[in-house]
C-alpha cells in the first residue's frame, strides 16, 4: 500500500513539475501576448489622440493644444475611417482567450467600439472630436458643435489651459485654425442643401444669435478676450504686451470674420433651404441612420417601437407616483394643475442672485455627504466646483458637467445656466438634477474612471452615453437613502426629472421615426411634466439635433437598476451597495451588454 501510495505521489510529482514547466513557458507566452497587446492599445490611443488634439486637451494631455484639425474635409474623414478599420484588423491578430481578464475586457470595449465607428463611416456619419455627428453635411447645430466648443475655450473658464506662456501662444494656433474650419463647414452645409440633408428651420433660427454673438467690433469686447484679462501675475510686462497684441490680432482677423461668415451664410442662405419637417426620417435614408443611431447612444439591440413602448409604460408608472405626491400636499385639482401650480407659484423663486442659486446647489452637497460614505467605498480624487454657466450660452443650455484633468489640477465642474435668478425654479428637480451631473453622478464616475491609472487610456477615457448618462440618472434615485427628497416639492421634481427622460423616449422615437411634429413633442412634454414652455423647447429641439443621444439616460438606468434587484435577490445578506457601486464604477465605460457580463462574474465571486 504504501509502495502504490509513493508510486502515485512520484506520479504526481512529476505531473506538477510538468505543470510547472508548461506554466512557466506559457507565462512568458502570455507576458508576450500581453505586451503586444497593450502596446496596440497604447499606439491606438495615441494615434486617436493626434486626430482628436481637442479631446486629447480635455483629458489632460497637453502636447496638441495649439492643433486645431479641419475636421471638415474628406481627407481628414477618410484618415478616420482608415484609422479605426486598422485597428481593427490588427485587433483581430489577438486570441480574446489568451488574454488575461482585465485584458479580455478591453478587447471586447475596443472591438465593439470599432465596429460601431466603421459601421458609422459607412453610413455617411463622421466621427468629429471623438464624437459621432449625423452628418458631416451638418457640421455642427444649436446644442453642440466646433462654435460653441471654441467659445467656451476661448473664454478661459474651460478645458484650454491657461496658466503659461507657452499655453496662451498654443490657443492662438487654435484660433487661427478655426477659420479654415469654418469655411469648410460651410461648403459641407452647402453639400447638404443640395441633397436634402439639412437642419430644420426651428433649430437654425436658434444657431443665427449664438454665431452673431460672437461679432464684436472691437476686441475687447470678445469673449475670447477673457485669457488676456485674467493674465498670470508671473508673466513680465513684455510677454503681456506681446501676447496682448497677438490675442488682438487673431480675434478680429481670424475669429470674428469666421463667426460673421457662418452667421451669414446660415441667414441668407441656409435658413431659407432649412427644412420645415422635425425628424430625422425626412432626410435621405434617415430611417436607417436613426436606427443606428438609436444602438450607438444606447448600445442595446432595442427597436425604436420597443423604446417607444417603454417610454409610454414609464410615463404611466411615474405618474401614479406623482399622482400620490400631489395628493401628499392636498392639492386639490389634476396633475397638469399640480405642475402649472409649481410651475407658477411665487414660493418656488425664492432667489433674487446668480449666488443665492449656487449656493443653494452647495447645500444639497453639504447635506447628503454623511451619507455617501455609506453607499460608495471608492470617491475621486479630482477637486470639484459649481459655477454659473457662462452668458454667451446660459439661454440655450442645460445643466452640466465638464469633467476635471486626470492628475486633479483642472476640477469638475458643475455649471447651472442662470439667465434671470429670479425665474429659477426651486421645483425644478434640484436635488436631483445635483446627484445626476455632480455628486454622486457624473463627478464620481468620471473622476473615477480617469483617476484608474491600471485602465488603458482608452478605458480611462471612453465615454458610452447608456453607461455614463444611465448611472447619473440612476443617482438620481439614491436620492432617499442619501438623505434628499425629504421635502414633497423636492420629491415631485426629481420624479419630474425622472419622467422627463421617460418622455424622451416617446418624443424623440416619435419625432424621428412616427412623424410627430416639433409642436406636437413641445405638448405631449407640457402635458406630462411641470417644465415651462422654454424649457420644453430647448429640449425638444436638443433632441430634433441630435438624435437618439436623449435614450440613453434612461435605457441605460432601468439596466442599471434591475442588476442591482437582481443581485440583491441573488446575494441576499452578502449584498453589500458598496460594493455593487465600487464594481459598477471601477472599469469604467463599456457597452451594456459587457457591463452585465462584467456584473454578472462579480456577483458569482460575491456568493
Amino acid at each position: 500500500m504504501k509502495k502504490i501510495l509513493f508510486l502515485f505521489s512520484l506520479a504526481a510529482m512529476v505531473t506538477c513539475c510538468n505543470n510547472v514547466q508548461n506554466k512557466s513557458t506559457g507565462t512568458a507566452n502570455d507576458a508576450e501576448s500581453d505586451a503586444k497587446f497593450n502596446s496596440l492599445l497604447s499606439n491606438y490611443w495615441e494615434t486617436r489622440s493626434r486626430l482628436f488634439p481637442l479631446d486629447a486637451t480635455q483629458q489632460g494631455d497637453n502636447r496638441y493644444n495649439n492643433i486645431l484639425p479641419n475636421d471638415q474635409t474628406q481627407s481628414f474623414r477618410d484618415s478616420v475611417a482608415a484609422f479605426y478599420q486598422e485597428y481593427a484588423d490588427r485587433l483581430k491578430t489577438f486570441r480574446r482567450a489568451e488574454l488575461n481578464s482585465n485584458d479580455q475586457l478591453s478587447y471586447d470595449i475596443l472591438n465593439y467600439e470599432l465596429d460601431m465607428k466603421i459601421k458609422a463611416a459607412k453610413l455617411g456619419l463622421v466621427d468629429s472630436n471623438g464624437g459621432i455627428q449625423t452628418s458631416y453635411m451638418i457640421p455642427f447645430q444649436q446644442f453642440w458643435g466646433l462654435p460653441l466648443t471654441m467659445g467656451q475655450l476661448g473664454s478661459g473658464e474651460a478645458f484650454q489651459p491657461f496658466k503659461t506662456v507657452k499655453d496662451y501662444e498654443n490657443w492662438i494656433g487654435r484660433m487661427r485654425g478655426f477659420k479654415s474650419w469654418s469655411d469648410s463647414a460651410v461648403v459641407n452645409f452647402s453639400k447638404g442643401m443640395k441633397q436634402g440633408i439639412v437642419l430644420p428651420k426651428a433649430l437654425v433660427v436658434k444657431m443665427i444669435p449664438q454665431m452673431d454673438a460672437m461679432v464684436v467690433t472691437a476686441p475687447e469686447k470678445s469673449l475670447f478676450y477673457g485669457p488676456v484679462n485674467r493674465f498670470p501675475k508671473e508673466f513680465t510686462a513684455e510677454e503681456k504686451a506681446r501676447l496682448t497684441a497677438l490675442y488682438k490680432d487673431a480675434i478680429m482677423t481670424q475669429v470674428v470674420p469666421a463667426y460673421k461668415n457662418l452667421g451669414d451664410f446660415l441667414k441668407t442662405e441656409y435658413l431659407p433651404a432649412a427644412r420645415n419637417s422635425t425628424g430625422i426620417s425626412a432626410v435621405p435614408n434617415g430611417g436607417v441612420l436613426y436606427t443606428y443611431l438609436v444602438k450607438y447612444w444606447t448600445t442595446t439591440d432595442k427597436t425604436p417601437d420597443e423604446i417607444y413602448q417603454t417610454g409610454l409604460n414609464e410615463v404611466k408608472r411615474i405618474h401614479n407616483i406623482m399622482d400620490s405626491v400631489k395628493n401628499s400636499v392636498a392639492f386639490k385639482g389634476d396633475l397638469k394643475a399640480f405642475f402649472n401650480y409649481m410651475r407658477s407659484d411665487k414660493r418656488f423663486y425664492p432667489y433674487k442672485t446668480p449666488e443665492e442659486v449656487l449656493a443653494a446647489f452647495e447645500a444639497i452637497h453639504q447635506k447628503m455627504k454623511p451619507n455617501l460614505e455609506k453607499m460608495y467605498g471608492r470617491v475621486p480624487k479630482t477637486p470639484f466646483e459649481i459655477r454659473q454657466t457662462e452668458a454667451f450660452r446660459a439661454a440655450s443650455a442645460s445643466a452640466e458637467y465638464n469633467q476635471g484633468s486626470p492628475d486633479g489640477t483642472r476640477p469638475g465642474i458643475f455649471y447651472i445656466p442662470i439667465v434671470d435668478a429670479k425665474k429659477f425654479n426651486t421645483t425644478s428637480g434640484m436635488e436631483s438634477l445635483f446627484l445626476h451631473e455632480a455628486i454622486p453622478g457624473h463627478h464620481y464616475q468620471i473622476s473615477l474612471q480617469q483617476e484608474n491609472t491600471s485602465l488603458p487610456q482608452f478605458r480611462r477615457f471612453a465615454w458610452y452615453g447608456a453607461y455614463g448618462e444611465g448611472y447619473a440618472l440612476y443617482s438620481e434615485s439614491l436620492g432617499k437613502e442619501l438623505g434628499l427628497y425629504t421635502d414633497p416639492y423636492q420629491y415631485m421634481g426629481a420624479l419630474g426629472d425622472e419622467i422627463h427622460r421617460a418622455i424622451r423616449l416617446v418624443v424623440d422615437v416619435g419625432m424621428h421615426t412616427k412623424n410627430m411634429t416639433r409642436e406636437q413633442a413641445i405638448k405631449y412634454m407640457m402635458d406630462n411634466e411641470a417644465l415651462d414652455e422654454a424649457g420644453t423647447t430647448a429640449e425638444i429641439e436638443r433632441y430634433m439635433a441630435v438624435p437618439a443621444q436623449a435614450l440613453s439616460y434612461k435605457i441605460g438606468a432601468l439596466k442599471i437598476r434591475e442588476l442591482r434587484h437582481k443581485y440583491e435577490k441573488e446575494l441576499g445578506n452578502k449584498f453589500k451597495i458598496s460594493s455593487f457601486h465600487d464594481e459598477f464604477l471601477k472599469d469604467g465605460c463599456m457597452p451594456l451588454s459587457i457591463l452585465e457580463k462584467k456584473m454578472d462574474d462579480w456577483a458569482r465571486s460575491e456568493k
